[in-house]
Formats: C-alpha cells, structure tokens, sequence
C-alpha cells in the first residue's frame, strides 16, 4: 500500500510579522507566506491572521497538525501563552484550544526559543546528537535543551531559561528585575553597553565603523573593530567571550551534552568568536567533561522558528 503524504504547518509568531509555511514529511518547505502583525487590535484578531495563513499555505492539503512558536512564556501542555511581549492582548491566551476548534486539527505550541532549540537539533547543527544545548546570544539570552532526544520542556514549560541564571548578584539590574543574570554580562545588548562604556574614557574605532552607515553601535561593530585590533573592542570581547564561556560551561556541568549549538546575531561573528569561545568554554569546565562536547554555530538562520515548529511532529 502507497504511504500517504503527510503535512505539517509551521507557524513563527512574531512582534512585528508572522510567519507561515508549509512542509511535506521530509521537512521541504512547499509554500509560504509572510504576514504583517501592525493593526491587529486583539488577540483573536492574531489568531485569525495566523488561520487564514494555515488555510492558504496548505492548499486544501490535509494536515497532520500545526506547530506554533510563540514569544513569551508558554504553558506548552495546555497550549496557552501566559505572557507574551509586542502582541495586543498577548496574556492568558489559549492558542491551542482556539486554533483547534478551528482546523480541526492538532496544534501543538512552544515558546520561540525552544522551537529554534528543536529546529536546529532535528534539521540543523544539532542533528544526531543525544543531548543537546541551544543558546542565542542576541538582544537577551534565549535557550532550549534536549535530553535523550526529547525537548526538556520542565513542569510549567519554563525550562532553558539559562540567560537568567545570576552569574554575579552584584551585577547590572536585568529586564526581568533580578540582578546580574548572564543575560547582562553576554549578550549582544551586553556587548554594546559594555563597549559604550569603555567609550565615555577612550577613544575606540567601533564609533567610526558604526557612522559608516550612519547605525547605531551594535556587537557587530565591536566585533569589527577588534578584527582590527581596537584596543577597546578586544578588551570588550575578551570579556564577554569570558562570561559566554562561564555560562556555557554551567550549562555543560547541568545537562552534559554532547552537542551545544550557538545562534543569534552575536553568533555571525563566526571565527572572531567561535575559537575563543571553545577554549574558554573548555577551561572552565571540570576535567571530566574536557572533549566530551562540541561548540556548533546555527544552521538553519532565519527559518529556525518555522523549522522548529513544524518538526514538533517530527517523528522520525
């Protein structure tokens, strides 16, 4: 008997757009489309977006089921999202139940980071690990871990919240109001804050990179600047490389992977990072976990919440 092809959607919720695309069991993606968020006043209104998205990309396909990526904090069990950021009425919704009742189909829902983490761990730089860290160094800190091949998602699906784990009590207030959270020592917002500041006393090259094009300072430009040897940016990345590495090497002593995978803008830094990175990392952690695990960059780029999303059907 013939096998009979198998659809999935994958959706990425975002503040500003949404993202809809529509792949076959192999993981192709078939179609797609690319929504503005601006003007919907409501959740349901949201909801409806993403819906009608379904709708298009699938065709009159019949679908296995919808995975979800949602900003925010996510009770994956239930389907709701608790709290989400940038979305009218983004609080207590139940995306699941409501999405449901519509297609007719299951829908199954996770936060944003923890469909990049299952993304790259089965169509990306984590595939054929057992174990596996995901983290993005980026505005924040966003991670997801696998164990065992299975998402750790945790009771209230909170688990993988990494880039708030304190490093320092004495550290910098963090946007979640705790202080000195790894987030605030090694992220790309940290990177910048911290360069800004070295500024305010010395000179730096990152100023005359970033006026360039008339942008506003970003990692990117410190990294650019310490590629050419800016004292400054060489100072500020050794710093934050260091910090990166104490988090990381956290992490290894935590779960044991065999695999950790790196995305987010900081991660385009590609060589200026990823040696050092490795070294550090390796330091820091005990000698029993020395060689037991590798640091990958991201695979999949832009496309990883899709990715991620649509392979929580993934069964294979």
């Amino acid at each position: 008997m013939q096998k009979v092809e198998s659809y999935v959607v994958g959706i990425d919720l975002g503040g500003t757009k949404i993202a809809a695309a529509l792949f076959d069991s192999k993981g192709t993606v078939l179609k797609r489309e690319l929504m503005e968020t601006a003007g919907a006043r409501t959740a349901k209104e949201v909801v409806q977006r993403m819906i009608d998205m379904i709708r298009s990309v699938s065709e009159g396909r019949p679908l296995t089921g919808v995975g979800l990526a949602s900003p925010g904090a996510v009770n994956s069990q239930d389907g709701i999202v608790i709290h989400g950021t940038n979305l009218p009425e983004w609080d207590n919704v139940p995306l699941k139940h409501w999405m449901e009742l519509e297609l007719g189909v299951e829908v199954k829902v996770v936060n944003d980071a923890n469909a990049a983490a299952w993304g790259e761990y089965v169509r990306g730089a984590g595939k054929g690990a057992d174990n596996m860290v995901y983290v993005t160094f980026s505005t924040g800190i966003g991670a997801g871990i696998v164990i065992d091949g299975k998402l750790l998602l945790g009771k209230n699906s909170f688990a993988g919240e990494l880039g708030h784990n304190i490093i320092d009590p004495n550290g910098t207030e963090c946007s979640c109001g705790r202080f000195g959270c790894w987030e605030v020592f090694a992220s790309g917002t940290a990177i910048r804050d911290m360069a800004l500041r070295s500024m305010e006393s010395r000179p730096s090259m990152i100023t005359e990179l970033a006026n360039i094009n008339g942008e506003k300072i970003t990692s990117r430009h410190v990294f650019e600047a310490m590629a050419l040897n800016d004292p400054v940016a060489v100072e500020v990345i050794d710093r934050s490389i260091h910090y990166m590495a104490l988090g990381l090497a956290n992490a290894v002593h935590t779960f044991n992977p065999d695999r950790i995978v790196i995305g987010g803008g900081v991660s385009k830094a590609g060589d200026l990072l990823f040696p050092a990175l490795v070294e550090k990392t390796e330091l820091f952690v005990m000698d029993p976990y020395k060689g037991t695990f590798t640091i990958e960059p991201a695979a999949l780029k832009d496309d990883v919440g899709l990715i991620g999303a649509a392979a929580l059907f993934h069964t294979t």
